[in-house]
């Protein structure tokens, strides 16, 4: 069921959200809009207040659905990739799924995304993440950024004016249309490689097969000395403080955390999206308890009334 807010802009009802997980609730209002000018136009309607779906790689959705309008950057407009490869740039829209971007420039031999191998994301939620991982970050190679402000407003950033850090940049308060990278030229079939060594590595050492939402928790910085785990200052692997928190296997509901990878949550049969949260809360719990340390939820977690 459809209702029309302007004669140029459909809203979907009761739609459903994909998320990696495999469960969750649906979204009250949902718009694919065509191009920035219709994108514009829904921002208006809405009022500004929109949650921008992308891949679903890092999101959970609370069982009761969330409420106002949720809007996916899926058309052709978003999802365009110009490659020149003699001056080493990609513009490329936000929607584009960031394994495809990555495939692409790796044959047309421009090095620095085949380190994001195996990170699923649109580029504009990776963007905004600044996904990464051991191998680099997507900041690494962004030149500027276009989007749209949440009045409706047509903004472009330059690198240097973007807070980018440890999984953050500081561009949530945009909705991203398009951005523009810059990359070093390489040799395609040593970067082909060195892609497939790094998703071999990952599917051996993160359960792939998996429902989930890849890692589920950032990395924490310590607050002070640990015994076991590190100096004050020191940013340690989440996963292995979960792990030394004896939490691998841990389960309520259908949701548990991998025997694999202990950053990880899976979901099976008879999960639900508050199970993976009582789930996450407590992880994080226990590992407060034994190591004095706070996790911080790397999934975003959509409910009603905002995330």
């Amino acid at each position: 069921m459809s209702a029309t807010v302007s004669e140029t802009i459909d809203i979907i009802e009761n739609a459903p959200i994909p998320t990696w997980f495999r469960i969750g609730g649906r979204a009250d209002r949902l718009s694919r809009p065509r191009d920035a000018g219709e994108l514009s136009r829904v921002l208006d309607a809405a009022g500004g207040e929109v949650r921008v779906l992308g891949d679903g790689a890092n999101l959970l959705v609370d069982d009761d659905g969330i409420d106002g309008v949720v809007v996916e950057l899926s058309a052709p407009a978003f999802t365009d990739v110009q490659i020149d490869a003699r001056a080493g740039t990609i513009r490329v829209g936000a929607g584009a799924k960031l394994p495809q971007l990555i495939h692409a420039a790796t044959k047309a031999g421009l090095a620095g995304l085949e380190v994001l191998g195996g990170i699923p994301a649109t580029l504009g939620g990776a963007i905004v993440m600044n996904a990464g991982g051991a191998y680099g970050q997507i900041a690494d190679v962004i030149a500027r950024v276009h989007g749209i402000d949440r009045a409706g407003g047509r903004v472009t950033l330059e690198r240097k004016d973007i807070a980018f850090g440890y999984r953050h940049s500081g561009l949530n308060h945009l909705i991203l249309t398009h951005a523009e990278l810059v990359l070093p030229a390489g040799d395609p079939e040593q970067l082909r490689r060195r892609l497939l060594e790094i998703m071999e590595f990952k599917k051996k050492s993160q359960p792939m097969k998996e429902n989930s939402a890849g890692c589920c928790f950032k990395n924490p910085t310590l607050a002070g000395d640990v015994e076991g785990l590190g100096a004050k200052g020191q940013r340690v692997s989440a996963g292995m403080v979960i792990d030394r928190s004896r939490l691998k296997g841990l389960a309520i509901g259908g949701a548990s955390v991998s025997p694999v990878h202990a950053n990880f949550i899976v979901t099976a049969e008879g999960a639900s999206a508050r199970s993976v949260i009582d789930l996450m809360d407590e992880v994080t719990r226990r590992v407060k308890e034994r190591f004095g340390v706070e996790l911080e939820r790397e999934v975003v977690v959509w409910k009603r009334g905002g995330k």
